[in-house]
């Protein structure tokens, strides 16, 4: 056993004794009870389906083949292994070593018994793909990334093509399952390791593709008639996996009227509302105009930041920023204590804090989410809840059905939104127009002169606050 050979090219349709004798150790090999022992192996956090290892390979080997001597028993197996019967995952060198490493057995679709003979078209088409899939097993070794470079020199007239075909292959294996996706990902870069093999490995099937590059010549192969452009594309992906081009067409088409729906805006109109808002806003930024009693961004005084959080005894300026949002009102530590006031005055203080707590829930870490959210459901939403908000009912089901099935921080985001839109569209306004505001905006402050936070030690006895 230990002479056994490549076997030489076939004619189309027609197995060699070598072929034919390998596939049927293949087949014992497959069996599931007296074959080689397959499993799903644990590699970390990950899970590794459908392997096997070159030491259970080799002892099946010896066993079942009355082969006595390991190194014979090995041979054998590295040259099963480069004709592409079995590989392993983690490695190009198609060889097989009698220890722990994880091989796959090879899908008989890919077998050399199917005289596969495949163009560099269809190698460049595989590489292309290799590189859209962002996944770290299947980045591109050096001796791939240079024959994409050959390649691409090849094939720089229809490269555009190839791009397609790459990209249409991309979409069609994203969409299959994860190990799946895995194992049929494996299987086609040994298909590849057999046909365009690095250097220095066993080379079956007597391709070079240095000299075929070099020669600026396709190698020439059978046709299959695949109803894309172009013809074959990689024997990974069969015909019924393309999508129909008429398919393509209409979803195209179906984008294209659902963006004419879009309501587009005028640049004019969109250069008027960024003039507004930056005329609206600009009082407030301490770059545009210098605030009182320092800018923080040039000196490094935090007393603005300070004051702001701080000052109780607001000031108009202040003040008037709260009637441009219910956004700026809430972010003023002030504004917000006044608005929630004016709520309870109202009976209806139970909207901020509802609002208040779902913002707060999504900061929470998971551990806690689930009894969290219960804590709200109970105090907000129940029907014994002891400050019920207001809620319609297909949004109290949806949220009903997200407590009990799926807690999470975004259980009660529905909610949250109808109760904003309310207080944003009824209480906001009527606190706009209420006295206490408008007392806050017409009463005359007094000017005062405020004291830095920072202060340094030979100025800090003689500094004092004058009012005025």
């Amino acid at each position: 056993m230990s002479g056994f050979e490549p076997a030489p090219h076939a004619p189309s349709g027609q197995k060699t004794p070598q072929a034919i004798h390998m596939e049927k150790i293949i087949e014992r090999m497959q069996d599931e009870k007296t074959g080689v022992p397959v499993r799903t192996a644990k590699s970390f956090m990950t899970k590794v389906p459908s392997v096997f290892t070159g030491s259970d390979l080799v002892q099946w080997m010896m066993k079942n083949l009355n082969i006595e001597d390991m190194a014979e028993a090995v041979n054998l197996a590295s040259l099963m292994a480069a004709h592409g019967y079995f590989f392993p995952i983690d490695d190009h060198n198609l060889s097989v070593k009698p220890d722990g490493t994880f091989y796959r057995f090879q899908t008989p679709y890919f077998w050399p018994s199917n005289c596969w003979d495949p163009e560099n078209l269809d190698y460049a088409v595989y590489l292309c793909k290799r590189t859209m899939m962002n996944k770290t097993r299947l980045e591109l070794a050096d001796y791939e990334a240079e024959n994409l470079a050959r390649l691409q020199k090849m094939f720089s007239r229809n490269w555009e093509f190839i791009f397609m075909q790459a990209e249409a292959q991309a979409k069609v294996d994203r969409k299959r399952d994860k190990m799946e996706r895995k194992v049929l990902d494996s299987q086609e870069r040994a298909f590849w390791d057999v046909h365009r093999p690095m250097p220095g490995c066993v080379n079956t099937t007597d391709v070079d593709i240095k000299k075929s590059c070099k020669l600026n010549k396709p190698l020439k192969s059978r046709k299959q008639n695949y109803n894309v452009p172009g013809g074959r594309i990689s024997p990974s992906v069969s015909e019924q996996d393309l999508t129909n081009p008429m398919e393509e067409l209409r979803e195209t088409s179906e984008n294209l009227k659902k963006r004419l729906e879009i309501t587009h805006v005028k640049m004019s109109k969109v250069a008027d509302f960024l003039i507004t808002y930056t005329e609206q806003y600009k009082e407030y930024d301490p770059v545009l105009v210098i605030p009182e009693p320092s800018n923080p961004w040039i000196t490094d005084d935090p007393s603005f930041w300070e004051l702001e959080k701080s000052m109780k005894d607001a000031l108009p300026k202040r003040v008037r920023k709260w009637s441009f949002s219910i956004e700026d009102l809430l972010r003023d530590p002030y504004g917000r204590e006044l608005f929630a006031k004016f709520l309870d005055k109202e009976y209806s203080g139970e909207n901020l804090r509802f609002y208040e707590a779902c913002a707060e829930l999504k900061t929470y870490g998971l551990g806690k989410v689930p009894e969290k959210v219960q804590q709200i459901w109970e105090e907000f939403l129940d029907s014994n809840a002891p400050s019920p908000v207001n809620v319609d009912s297909k949004v109290m089901d949806h949220t009903k059905r997200e407590v009990k099935s799926n807690p999470s921080r975004y259980t009660f985001e529905a909610a949250q939104e109808h109760i904003f839109r309310l207080m944003k569209s009824d209480s906001y306004s009527r606190f706009m127009k209420s006295e206490m505001y408008k007392e806050l905006l017409t009463t005359k402050r007094k000017t005062r002169t405020l004291m830095p936070l920072r202060l340094s030690s030979s100025s800090a006895a003689t500094t004092t606050t004058t009012v005025s």
